[in-house]
């Protein structure tokens, strides 16, 4: 009983910190994400203020959570798992490409990034404009609009690059973004070969750019990166 009259007792901030705590401690831990910094920022930012209001109290599930518009805000751990393989240095520029919301970038920033984040879906980009100004260090986050496939040529070059969802294949276009050294990571949608979805991280050196296999991890799909469908007669 004196469980439950603490649970009624306590303020819905409370409720909320105590579902950081519980997605830090049995998602992300048991998951191997053990960057501090990282543990720190998610356990901290208030990740229930980035869903849409009548999904709140599922904002730490361990799955992902449907955005309008057919997007998603990415499950805590392969979210974690995504930003640990880009092993972001203190003032690293990092390009977040399907920015959504806004949370991951308030968590790239609390990790000492400076994010372009850029987002086309311009209900999305005006929720993330409201809550991560007043969440990150004056400067730290830069919100762009922009279709998310070509990237944002003028911050250019990217010391890393987050595209924050499953793409059939990295343009071009965004690993000419990157600079000499930087660091690309993504989820590759299922191939050819009977591969599932994938987690990949890509980096850029000496004038070419490979790919290698992380874990498996399946999220939602950015259409943008979607090929144009054809006629078949």
């Amino acid at each position: 009983m004196g469980d439950v009259t603490a649970m009624t007792e306590m303020q819905p901030e409370d409720v909320f910190a105590r579902a950081r705590r519980f997605m830090v401690d049995g998602q992300l831990r048991p998951n191997r994400v053990n960057d501090p910094l990282l543990l720190s920022a998610m356990g901290t930012l208030p990740r229930h203020l980035f869903a849409p209001a009548d999904l709140a109290a599922r904002a730490h599930a361990d799955q992902d959570l449907p955005l309008p518009g057919g997007r998603v805000m990415m499950q805590p751990m392969m979210l974690a798992k995504l930003i640990q393989l880009l092993a972001l240095r203190d003032g690293d520029r990092l390009l977040l490409v399907g920015a959504g919301t806004g949370y991951s970038s308030a968590v790239a920033a609390a990790l000492g990034a400076r994010v372009v984040a850029l987002e086309e879906d311009v209900g999305l980009l005006a929720t993330a404009r409201h809550l991560v100004p007043n969440l990150v260090p004056p400067g730290a986050v830069t919100l762009v609009e922009g279709p998310l496939d070509l990237g944002h040529p003028p911050g250019d070059p990217y010391e890393a690059i987050l595209i924050e969802g499953e793409v059939p294949a990295v343009p071009e276009r965004l690993v000419a973004q990157l600079a000499e050294g930087g660091r690309l990571v993504t989820v590759l949608a299922s191939g050819s070969r009977g591969r599932g979805a994938r987690a990949v991280t890509g980096r850029k050196a000496g004038g070419g750019f490979s790919l290698a296999d992380a874990f498996d991890c399946s999220t939602a799909a950015l259409a943008t990166f979607q090929p144009a469908p054809s006629f078949v007669f």
